[in-house]
């Protein structure tokens, strides 16, 4: 008896998963995170990850998706890296719009990087 109240939860539980709608997300993340992880891990060049970060927004816009959340506001910080604090305002200008409530947070980056303008 026991056995066969296992079998029949797991079975259910099968069935149950089989039926279920696969949700998409919500947002587009492409590359983002398998190559975020590599920039940290294996000390890729700033420009690569920047390259490869735009190409997602791209494909986020191809797609008629959002970007991930975050994705700005790093592609922000490896710009401010190589010199470019105008371009890093821009995209940490994004975030905050696409994610109110990050906003403390780019405000901080903003107001903390050479050249900072809120």
């Amino acid at each position: 008896m026991r056995v066969m109240k296992y079998t029949l939860a797991v079975a259910t539980a099968l069935l149950l998963t089989a039926c279920a709608e696969k949700k998409e997300n919500i947002y587009y993340w492409g590359d983002y995170q398998s190559s975020l992880y590599s920039y940290y891990k294996h000390g890729e060049a700033p420009e690569k990850e920047i390259e490869t970060l735009n190409k997602v927004i791209q494909e986020a816009k191809a797609k008629n998706k959002p970007v991930a959340p975050g994705l700005r506001a790093q592609l922000g910080l490896l710009y401010v890296n190589i010199g470019h604090p105008d371009l890093a305002f821009q995209q940490f200008t994004a975030e905050k719009s696409a994610f109110p409530e990050s906003s403390a947070y780019m405000d901080f980056l903003m107001r903390n990087k050479q050249g900072a303008q809120k």
